[in-house]
């Protein structure tokens, strides 16, 4: 991973550099695990569903940025666009992410589900993905 793209987005504001801290990551991760247990829960509304899985998969996106010692400066989509550069994810699995953000701020903002099963089983695959890199990233 290198520090050059991530710091070029410090330049633009969109990060700030931060020590990173080993209780925010275990906290960090410990709420995305929690979300996602909470996704599998049946009876859960799809909606619930995916609300969870996405916030899983953005507390553990954080939890890589904090881990090199970035913190999102006002823009929380930024923690996807980064994951080449924080965890090496793909970037099929980033547009993915992305997609889900923007259909997660219409429903939030405007009102307007608009989620299926296909996106959702997408969401579900990238953020365990995601769980398994952050999970290897060891100890700050």
């Amino acid at each position: 991973m290198t520090a050059k793209e991530l710091d070029n987005l410090v330049k633009i504001e969109r990060l700030k550099k931060e020590p990173p801290e080993q209780k925010e990551f275990d906290g960090l991760l410990a709420t995305g695990r929690a979300a996602l247990k909470d996704a599998q829960v049946a009876g859960l509304s799809f909606d619930g569903r995916f609300a969870r899985t996405y916030d899983a998969a953005h507390s553990f996106a954080l939890a890589a940025l904090r881990w090199h010692g970035y913190r999102p400066n006002k823009v929380r989509y930024v923690v996807f666009q980064v994951l080449p550069h924080t965890l090496g994810t793909a970037a099929e699995r980033v547009r993915v992410l992305g997609e889900c953000h923007r259909r997660r701020n219409l429903a939030e903002y405007e009102g307007q589900f608009e989620i299926d099963e296909r996106l959702m089983k997408e969401l579900l695959a990238a953020t365990n993905e995601i769980h398994d890199a952050v999970s290897k990233l060891g100890k700050i």
